[in-house]
């Protein structure tokens, strides 16, 4: 391996992640020359990664047994062996572990090696990545925020997806995967015209792309062909990412309620069975640690040492059906993450002991979205475009925010995506129809490699006030390409000395739109 330094936050400005990343000799995958030896496909991907473990994942090209070692640096010099793990077709040879027993705030190298279960002296070349562990002392923290990959048709043309390089050089603790992550019912064509002349050529393409997913595989393919855009696989050998889900890793606007008699993309017309299979393939091909109580729950919390607690939110699977979302009473009709998890939610937010407690929603509060956009019928986030009274799934959050209040819980802010622009809302009680809750921030970032929509409309029930946007002109029209420029990341950076969290809306030339500094609420 290249002895090039990787310290944290020391990459070359002028260099790409993809360049600091195979000039490092950390992972990108490896094609063994020699067809009769296994190789590694599509990277690796750490995740989940708290002060003392974290997840790691990677995937073979045949039934292989995976050797895992790990060390706390890079010449992996005194590294420890772990059990190996075999891979087989029935989780379509990928493999992922939970690393323990590692010692906090320390960069964590892992190397794996596959053989041949067909031929055991048969074996690959190693690949390797990286991440670093929590803190278990105030440090400062650094984390980015985005969603939306590779929909509307804008899939890996020559530049690639270049918002995943801009965000690796920052170096971040974490990336934070706001949903959206796949397009599975986003199928690519090879070319695509854009409007003033000119076309979009998808360079990359594989036949699973190339219609709506239905069966596993094709669920599966999805996430294979992110993986094959060489900025993803640059990220993920260097960063961890975190992962949450909305819609289209199943389909669009889905619910447990969706009708798809009508849609003829669909031969599978049972939604149950696509969101089981488009489950599967999504545990199967991320990070996402594996809860014994619920398996293949979402929602969750990492905590990230004394400063910050991440909550992820599943806002899709426990929903009642889209529709009109103006019911006075909460009902599992009415809810959208479910009494379940807002039970968990108020329990986890109260037993934090960070400073800064994190709410990942993979849909905003107050912007309303349209189940059917063009007729403008019916609602798929929160709002219900009223301005009135809580009503609908505005009641479970009410009840969320007022829990917060009552309970003294501070220094919470929200993160989301979704709707294809950047924008940040301060969410003020003096403006709001509801009242009972204490002020917060919500910030939106996204789309990190797909159109660029909207603005879309704010709802004031709970009394928000836009702060920035940044979203396509009229001139401009809707779904802009990637190579418009319009494509956007959030930055959060907590300071070890003063507490202080600072936000940046970024654009993926790497230009700051926006920036604010929010000062903890010290406790009495």
């Amino acid at each position: 391996m290249n002895k090039i330094s990787l310290t944290r936050r020391a990459f070359v400005t002028s260099a790409s992640a993809f360049g600091l990343v195979g000039a490092s000799g950390l992972a990108l995958p490896y094609y063994s020359r020699a067809n009769q030896r296994p190789a590694f496909t599509h990277g690796v991907q750490s995740g989940d990664v708290d002060a003392t473990s974290g997840m790691v994942w990677t995937r073979t090209d045949r039934p292989a047994r995976v050797m895992y070692e790990v060390s706390t640096t890079e010449s992996f010099a005194n590294a420890t062996r772990l059990a190996a793990l075999d891979t087989s077709p029935a989780s379509d040879y990928t493999v992922k572990r939970l690393l323990t027993d590692l010692a906090s705030e320390q960069d964590i190298f892992y190397r794996m090696v596959a053989a041949d279960l067909s031929d055991i002296n048969a074996v690959s070349e190693p690949i390797v990545g990286r991440f670093r562990t929590a803190p278990s002392s105030k440090r400062d923290v650094r984390f980015a925020w985005s969603g939306d990959t590779a929909g509307q048709g804008w899939g890996i043309d020559e530049t690639g997806m270049k918002t995943y390089s801009t965000i690796a050089k920052h170096t971040p603790d974490f990336f934070l995967h706001s949903g959206d992550t796949i397009y599975a019912d986003g199928a690519l064509k090879d070319e695509v015209d854009l409007p003033g002349g000119g076309k979009w050529k998808n360079v990359v393409m594989i036949d699973g792309k190339r219609k709506v997913a239905e069966t596993l595989d094709e669920y599966r393919d999805q996430w294979k062909y992110n993986m094959m855009d060489k900025h993803v696989l640059a990220l993920s050998a260097i960063c961890p990412t975190f992962y949450q889900w909305d819609d289209h890793e199943v389909l669009n606007n889905w619910s447990d309620s969706k009708d798809l008699t009508a849609d003829d993309r669909y031969k599978e017309k049972s939604i149950h069975v696509l969101a089981a299979r488009a489950a599967r393939a999504f545990h199967e091909m991320t990070t996402i640690r594996y809860e014994p109580s619920e398996p293949g729950r979402v929602y969750r919390k990492v905590s990230h040492g004394p400063l910050l607690d991440v909550f992820f939110l599943d806002m899709r699977s426990y929903r009642g059906p889209n529709g009109p979302n103006l019911q006075e009473t909460l009902t599992p009709k009415s809810r959208m993450i479910g009494e379940e998890q807002s039970k968990w939610l108020k329990r986890e937010v109260a037993n934090s002991k960070a400073t800064w407690k994190v709410i990942a929603a993979d849909m905003p509060l107050s912007l309303v979205v349209w189940n059917d956009a063009a007729k403008k019928v019916g609602f798929e986030a929160v709002s219900n475009n009223d301005n009135g009274a809580p009503k609908g799934r505005e009641l479970e959050f009410a009840d969320v925010l007022r829990f917060i209040k009552n309970a003294g819980i501070t220094n919470t802010v929200w993160l989301t995506a979704d709707v294809h622009y950047t924008a940040a809302h301060y969410y003020n009680p003096d403006k709001a129809q509801f009242q009972d809750f204490n002020p917060f921030w919500e910030f939106v970032s996204g789309p990190i490699h797909a159109g660029t929509f909207g603005p879309n409309d704010l709802d004031m029930t709970f009394g928000p006030e836009l702060k920035f946007i940044k979203a396509p002109t009229a001139e401009q029209g809707q779904n802009l390409p990637p190579s418009a420029g319009l494509q956007f990341f959030g930055l959060v950076d907590i300071s070890g000395a003063t507490e202080q969290l600072t936000v940046r809306l970024m654009d993926r030339d790497d230009n700051e739109l926006y920036k604010v500094t929010l000062d903890p609420v010290r406790s009495a």
